[in-house]
């Protein structure tokens, strides 16, 4: 049986740090929903912003079930030959019920606005999704946790009710980062 570990939380909240920790650390295999939705708008064409992984995501899940990446993550792992998954980065309340349907959990990584915006904006990752001003990176955040009433939309902050482990990382402390996810996670990583 795959363990699988899901990882939800804010932009800019080290949610890559701590899937990278992980495989790292207790070898799981890191399958990202950005990177998956990004490699759709390569393919498509389309710029790398927020609203159009937004659209390709609410596609994904009206096509193939509200569980979709979870789903293609899944997937991505068997073809690997790995038996535990994290899989990033999950925006939708079917996404986390698939995790726990699974046997898996679901963690949520936060941290203070301003620091996640520095973070973002210190990162110099090259996406123009990341080229916005505070009070936009707000805004866009908003959005995302809000409940739309749409089944296949974003809804982070139902994500974030459906967790069970919440993780602060308010500094840039990677070996601090490290040691607490051991700590939090430590029943279900061994």
């Amino acid at each position: 049986m795959m363990k699988i570990i899901g990882l939800a939380g804010t932009n800019g909240s080290g949610k890559d740090t701590v899937a990278k920790i992980l495989a790292e650390n207790y070898g799981y295999f890191v399958v990202s929903a950005s990177e998956m939705l990004e490699e759709e708008l390569k393919n498509h064409g389309l710029p790398f912003e927020r609203e159009n992984k937004r659209k390709i995501g609410g596609e994904w899940r009206k096509q193939l079930g509200l569980s979709a990446i979870v789903d293609k993550a899944v997937e991505q792992a068997k073809k690997a030959g790995k038996d535990k998954l994290v899989v990033g980065s999950l925006r939708n309340p079917g996404e986390a019920d698939k995790v726990h349907e699974l046997g898996g959990i679901m963690v949520w990584v936060d941290a203070d606005p301003k620091v996640r915006y520095q973070r973002i904006k210190s990162a110099n990752r090259g996406r123009v999704e990341d080229d916005k001003t505070f009070e936009q990176f707000l805004r866009e955040e908003q959005d995302e946790m809000a409940d739309t009433g749409d089944a296949a939309g974003l809804a982070s902050e139902k994500v974030k009710k459906k967790c069970d482990v919440f993780l602060e990382n308010n500094r840039d402390d990677i070996k601090q980062l490290s040691k607490t996810v051991g700590k939090q996670l430590e029943g279900f990583l061994t």
